[in-house]
């Protein structure tokens, strides 16, 4: 292929400087938005704390533990696909408002669950709305923000992910606290999901619409007054030129879908590379401590109560971590950050594994599992987490965006499923050592596949990005 046939002029020889008004409305469109991904975090968090207080009331068992947990990441599966497709078909905007009601829908039927058939479906409405979100909201960031603020931006998101997991850990502790043992403090943790809820589903009422998207759909008059809302004139203008040349050739090539993803070798061999980062994220083992954090550290020595206080240092340190991640990729690359990520999770979990083999049952035991954890959220959360969902946002064309990394989440999240489900039955198997050690392997593989096939995606725009890859892959 001839590269210069795919080539674009790009905008960045126009200088943004867009008045503060313009500025502001960026920041609020990405506040707004990013609720979605507080959302994400709070309901995929708050089961952590949730889980041992919800075993007696619903007479939960291993297996059933494990469907719990997981019904979520099948529904946060089916989700994103369908989220996808519909945010490519229907606009993010109009997605995520639809996603706001699901999680309000989701949240209040896990709180008013009266059996364990019914949590488990409620769950899984709740996942439809998770796996939505993780796909909508990114893009949508990623086809507002300019081309330099892109990788902060969308990146603010996995902060609002951790900051939703934290709030779920602090609500977690203070309502065993305040609640004790009483039945159903579990319902109370659960229901605090439906306020955020509210404010995405009226916030978004009043947010535009991206303006990529518009252009894709021969919207360009559309796509150029939202594009005046979070740039200067003259940088909009130029941004509009970009991207309605790109949104006809691809009009041209009716690219879109399962026949592309098929048939088109770029886009195929863009898919796979799509699904290895997905299932690089998961293969970690984050999950697991942040579902099953509570019983590692209670396994590891603390008491019921200090284990749940104790959780907080993951959400904190989280949260932490993803601050220093975003001021990373405005700095260094994205492919060796996620290699550097790689390295630091996959010797926290070798050396959990080690700790919970070698050390005496009691308080060395238990602070030392402590310190690995926090160091392993620390590069997870720092490192490998932003770049996954920043990278998956980015590579895919403009016209299927949205249906390519909701399929390369469909591979992400049916990752975490099978994890969620069979931890509780490996630890209970094998140990807790030997199920890190498990994942330690799984470490070294993925180390291996980014240095291998993953490339790298700074200081591009969307639109000279998908160029680029176009040429690479073809």
């Amino acid at each position: 292929m001839d590269v210069r046939d795919d080539a674009i002029t790009a905008p960045a020889a126009v200088t943004d400087d867009a008045p503060p008004a313009v500025s502001r409305r960026l920041r609020l469109i990405t506040v707004i938005a990013t609720f979605g991904g507080l959302l994400f975090g709070y309901d995929t968090g708050v089961i952590n704390g949730a889980l041992p207080y919800m075993t007696d009331d619903l007479g939960l068992t291993a297996v059933t533990e494990g469907m719990v947990t997981s019904s979520l990441l099948l529904g946060a599966a089916l989700g994103a696909v369908a989220g996808g497709r519909m945010s490519d078909q229907r606009g993010r905007r109009r997605t995520i408002l639809a996603l706001a009601v699901l999680f309000f829908v989701g949240a209040l039927g896990c709180t008013l669950a009266p059996t364990t058939e019914v949590m488990i479906v409620a769950r899984f409405v709740l996942g439809l709305a998770v796996g939505g979100a993780s796909v909508t909201v990114p893009v949508y960031l990623a086809e507002v923000s300019p081309a330099e603020r892109r990788g902060a931006l969308v990146t603010r998101n996995e902060l609002m992910i951790v900051s939703g997991q934290l709030l779920a850990f602090t609500s977690n502790a203070i309502i065993a606290r305040v609640g004790g043992e009483s039945g159903g403090v579990w319902r109370w943790m659960l229901v605090v999901a439906t306020l955020p809820a509210v404010v995405l589903w009226f916030g978004m009422l009043v947010m535009p619409e991206s303006p990529r998207w518009l252009a894709s759909k021969s919207r360009f008059g559309e796509a150029f007054e939202v594009l005046k809302q979070v740039r200067s004139e003259a940088r909009a203008q130029a941004e509009l030129s970009e991207v309605s040349a790109l949104a006809v050739k691809d009009e041209r090539k009716k690219l879109g879908g399962w026949k592309d993803m098929r048939a088109v070798p770029w886009v195929r061999r863009l898919m796979f590379v799509g699904f290895g980062i997905a299932i690089v994220q998961q293969i970690t083992g984050v999950n697991t401590i942040m579902y099953y954090g509570t019983q590692i550290l209670t396994d590891a020595g603390f008491t019921s109560d200090s284990a749940l206080t104790a959780n907080i240092a993951n959400g904190v340190i989280s949260v932490l971590a993803t601050f220093v991640g975003i001021w990373l990729l405005s700095r260094v690359n994205r492919r060796p950050m996620l290699m550097a990520g790689q390295i630091g999770t996959t010797s926290a979990l070798l050396l959990i594994g080690i700790f919970s083999l070698t050390l005496p049952e009691g308080t060395g035991r238990a602070y030392a599992v402590l310190a690995m954890t926090v160091t392993f959220l620390a590069f997870q959360q720092g490192a490998i987490s932003p770049v996954t969902w920043l990278m998956l946002s980015e590579i895919f064309p403009m016209r299927m965006r949205g249906f390519g990394m909701g399929v390369a989440a469909v591979v992400l999240w049916l990752t975490n499923f099978v994890i969620g489900l069979v931890f509780p039955s490996l630890v209970s198997a094998i140990g807790i050592s030997n199920t890190f050690f498990l994942f330690v392997v799984a470490g070294l593989f993925s180390l291996t596949f980014v240095k291998l096939y993953v490339p790298e995606t700074k200081g591009r725009s969307l639109e000279n990005l998908e160029a680029e890859l176009r040429a690479r892959f073809s």
